[in-house]
Formats: structure tokens, sequence, C-alpha cells
């Protein structure tokens, strides 16, 4: 047992996020040196990011080569929509009633001769695969009423207890693809805009290449017929006229239709076009405006109809790097700019570059990407109020692909207040974000041909998500004196089993500086705060954290702490520390 009669302790809180761009020396105890696959929680702490799995099963059928990435992943009457190669494909969507006869012990044994009894299995094909609450099974025959050959707890989800009353909707995972339009020739990735003029819901697609198609909710496709719009990147809906950029012959110019009619481009009706002066590489409609993003500049749409639209400057001083950057974000609109992470309030209200950044804290990760990377793609989570955006090469594999979260934590004194962590392990071609049903679907498609949905499951489809956490170098007040390290406190939150390492670590990890072993981090044998929780139940009620109090080795005049994970258990967060040592000689 240690000796704690001269213990000083010392507790700080997670917060803060990660920080890149400060000495240690000057970093707060609560912030992270490094923060990888862990996101900063608006509930408090550092919070290990779920993975994510395959929303379709399938691959999206190629043209002419298997290494065609993804370059449209959507969401449209109930459909994934989903465009690889010359083509742009749906899935088909059924949904499965079950039986009283459905009950399933958890662990049962389904190999071959499995069978699961539903109401009916019309419209699901003869094999493939389907969901029931969180686990995958997949089938090899059906009858009227049944699912033969089940095999259970595929593609790594966990076999559980369901009955027919515990979730009566089922939802198939569709293993096939229906062709909807072909002939994209040079197809690059494709922007996409959900609108209804005339009572019925439409998705507008462009592609950069060809004309912008319409998909109807019968999933029939028309295409655009002006031809000043063709090979259009860009598309969005404002004052119900649709707006076309981004033409490689017009750059510099918006085209927009007459009013209620995406395809009628006669000045008469309504109809018209107009300039700026730079490269335009996004649009966003935002409260009472359509934002105009350029490469330099960003201007501003103002007014209802062709008689009185107006364009303003926003700021000549900043543009955007990438359209695809821009997104509505906690009342804002948040994009990526030359020197980091901007928001449109911001920008305009300031003017000045440096003060207008919000990720100045971990402006170096964007100064190791930007030039890089050669595709950026974005994703908000709002019940979150997370912003993430990705970094993604040709080259390279998806575990050395980099992102980026920000997170708003609130805000004091008029300033909002973000905090940032770093993903390794996510490379989309493409994403979109589309609420349904009060539902956040996060999508993206893959370099290798797959449609994933992320906030799901705790792997990257199977691989390891390895979470990383690095407190910054602490001294405590004296760096002058040596503290002999005798026991770690932390507060942290199982969701479920977890596996990880707590690391204690001296004097700025130089290569004569004590080393101690891996201390074992799991939610196994943990204290539970009293009330919150049940003996060998830490997490019973949701809101418990429990402590280790782990006894520790080693001594330095700075000390940090990591925390490591294996990846493959459920997330955890990390919500605080407390070190307790005795006071040395003086260096």
């Amino acid at each position: 047992m240690p000796d704690l009669s001269q213990v000083t302790p010392t507790a700080f809180v997670c917060e803060g996020g990660l920080i890149a761009n400060r000495s240690t020396f000057i970093m707060q105890p609560g912030q992270a040196l490094q923060l990888e696959n862990f996101e900063p929680d608006t509930e408090g702490g550092y919070r290990r990011i779920d993975g994510y799995q395959k929303h379709v099963r399938q691959v999206v059928p190629h043209t002419s080569s298997t290494d065609e990435q993804v370059l449209l992943t959507t969401t449209f009457s109930d459909k994934v929509i989903a465009a690889r190669g010359e083509k742009i494909w749906s899935t088909t969507t059924t949904s499965l009633g079950t039986s009283s006869s459905d009950a399933i012990a958890s662990g049962t044994a389904m190999t071959g001769s499995g069978v699961i009894t539903t109401v009916s299995t019309t419209g699901f094909s003869s094999s493939g695969t389907i969901q029931i609450d969180d686990e995958l099974f997949t089938y090899t025959g059906i009858t009227s009423t049944t699912f033969t050959g089940v095999t259970r707890a595929v593609s790594s989800t966990i076999a559980a207890n369901h009955s027919a009353t515990s979730d009566a909707s089922r939802t198939v995972i569709s293993e096939n693809w229906t062709v909807r339009d072909t002939g994209r020739t040079g197809a690059l990735k494709y922007r996409t805009e959900r609108f209804n003029y005339d009572g019925n819901a439409k998705l507008i697609l462009v592609d950069g290449a060809n004309a912008p198609v319409i998909l109807n909710t019968s999933l029939a496709t028309t295409d655009v017929s002006e031809s000043a719009v063709a090979g259009a990147t860009i598309v969005t809906s404002f004052r119900e006229h649709m707006f076309y950029a981004g033409m490689s012959t017009t750059p510099q110019e918006v085209v927009f239709s007459a009013p209620f009619n995406e395809d009628d481009f006669q000045a008469g009706q309504g109809a018209g076009s107009f300039k700026v002066d730079d490269t335009i590489v996004g649009l966003k409609v935002f409260r009472d405006g359509l934002f105009v993003f350029c490469e330099n500049r960003i201007f501003k749409l103002t007014g209802t109809s062709s008689a009185n639209f107006a364009v303003s400057s926003v700021t000549r001083d900043i543009g955007c790097i990438n359209g695809d950057t821009i997104q509505e974000f906690a009342g804002d609109l948040i994009f990526l700019g030359p020197d980091g992470l901007r928001t449109v309030a911001g920008t305009a209200k300031i003017g000045d570059v440096e003060l207008g950044t919000i990720s100045s804290n971990v402006q170096s990760l964007f100064d190791e990407n930007i030039s890089n990377a050669t595709a950026f793609d974005s994703v908000v989570i709002p019940e979150k109020t997370q912003y993430r955006l990705f970094f993604s090469k040709d080259a390279g594999s998806e575990s050395l692909t980099e992102g980026i979260i920000c997170v708003l934590k609130g805000s004091s004194g008029g300033q909002s207040n973000y905090e940032f962590s770093r993903i390794k392990g996510i490379k989309p071609a493409c994403t979109d974000t589309f609420i349904t049903a009060g539902d956040v679907l996060a999508l993206h498609g893959g370099f290798d041909g797959y449609v994933y949905r992320q906030e799901e499951g705790a792997t990257f489809d199977g691989s390891a998500i390895n979470g990383k956490y690095r407190s910054p170098d602490m001294t405590f007040g004296d760096p002058g004196i040596r503290k002999h390290m005798q026991r770690v406190i932390v507060n942290y939150k199982p969701e479920s089993t977890i596996n990880a390492d707590l690391f204690v670590r001296y004097d700025y990890e130089a290569s004569d500086s004590a080393r101690p072993s891996a201390y074992s981090l799991n939610s196994e044998d943990i204290a539970g705060i009293y009330g919150l929780s049940t003996y060998g139940s830490p997490t019973y009620g949701g809101p418990s954290q429990p402590l280790l109090r782990q006894s520790v080795e080693g001594s330095g005049f700075a000390v940090a702490l990591r925390v490591n994970d294996g990846g493959v258990t459920a997330p955890y967060s990390l919500k605080g520390f407390q070190l307790e040592y005795q006071l040395g000689a003086r260096r």
C-alpha cells in the first residue's frame, strides 16, 4: 500500500479538446496533447467515437473497373441512392413484420437450418441479409412466411434476444441495386438538392460532366434540357428557383431557373443569371440569403425574384477551399478557409482574417492535410453539435486517412466555444447528412464501392477504432521539484465492456525517463458512484461515472497520462483524473 500521509492531490476534468499549437508548458491539464478517435462530449469529457458499418450490404455495381469509387450516396423516397461509374442506382427497402413465433433466444445456433418466421417475405430477394434490432442475419432461402438457412450475428453484430413485441418494425438490408440512370460519361462527385415545387417531392443531381438529372418519387429520371447548366457541379434551391453553378466554361456564373420550375430558363418567366469576380466553389442557403462561396471571396444574394435579386459582398478577404466543407452548423455556416475552419457570421462581422478563424488551436492539422488531400467531405451530427471534416486521398488506406471533429460546447461572453479532436480511419469518397423521421443518417460512399453509415457499431466496419488520449505534461506549478506518484484516480463512463490501457509517463517521455508498464482500464472491478450504480453493473441506469483507483509507480519533474484502447469494444468517456503524489527534492 502506498504511503498517503504526505500526499498532495491534484484533480482536473477533461475539457478544452485537442491543442496542437501551444507549448505543453502553458496548456491546461484538462486539454489534450493527443486526442485521436475521441470526440469532445457535450455532456462533459472525451468520448471514444462510434464506428461505421455498411448501410447496404452489397457493393454498388461498377461500370468498367472495380476500383471505381462511389460518387454519390444519399437517401430519397425511402431508398438509398448511389452512383458509381456511369450509372445511378437505388436500393429496394422493404418492411418486415414479424409473427409471435419470431422470438429468438440469445445465442441460439442457427447454422444451416435456422428459420425466422414472419408475416410475409414479399419483396425480399431469395437470399440476402436482414436486420432485427441491432443484429444482422444472413439467409439462403425464403418461403412465403419464413427466412431459411439463417446465420446469426454476422458482420460483427452480437446475437441478442428478440421478440415480436420488442420491435415490430424490422428492416431489410437490401442486397439488390436497381439502375435508375445510365450514360453518365465522365461523372465526377455528385451534389444533390431535394425540393418540392408542385406538391411532388423530387431530387436533382449534378455531376460536373453531364446534364443535371431529376428523380421523382417513383425514381424515374429526367434530364434538365438547358445546355447552359450542363456540367454543373453545384445545385441548390432558393426562393423556389433552382440555382446552378460550377460549370467549367463559366466558373464565375450562377444560372437560376424560373420560379417553381427547375427546367425553365426563359428570362420572361423569371429565370436569369449573374456573375461574380471569382471562381465559385459552393452555394448555400442560410436565413434570408443565398451565400456564394468563391475561392477568395464570399457573396450573398438577397431578394425574392429576378426583379429584386441583389448581390452584395460578405468579404473580399477570405474564400472557401472546397464547397463540400460548407455546412449549416449550430446556427451558422461553417466552411474551410485557407487558414482553417471559419463561420460566416465571424467572417462577415469581423472582416479580419485571423480573428474570424475558429480552429486556431488545431491549425497545424489543417496545414498537414489541406495540401495533400484530393477530396474534402463533411457531415454534421446535430444531436452532438458536431461537425466532421475529412481529408481523403485517392491513394492511401482508410487507417491513414485523417479527419477533424469540431464540437460547439456552448458560449460565454458572446464568444462560441469550440473543441476539436482528430479522426483517423474513415475515408469517404462522398458524404451526405439527412434527417428522416427524427433519425440522422450520416452516410459516406467508399473508395471500395460500398455505402456506409457513420455512428453505427463499435468498429470501422470490422477494423479497430484505436482511441488515443494524452494529457499535457503537468508540473503542478513547479517544474523544479520531483513528484513521486502514488495513485491515479480515473473518472470515466463505460457504455459496455471496454478494454483500455492507462500509461503514466514522466519528464516529457525523454529516453531516460521512467516508463512504468500499462495499467488496465476496463469495466470490471470498478467503483460506481453511490446511488447511481449497482454492484456488478456499473453502467446501470446510464448516468454512473465509475472511478478506477490505481496505485502507480515512478517519479519525475513532469507527469503525463496516456489512454490507449484496442478499438473493438464499445465507446467510453474519460471524464477526469485525480493524481496523488509526494513532493521530493528540488532539481
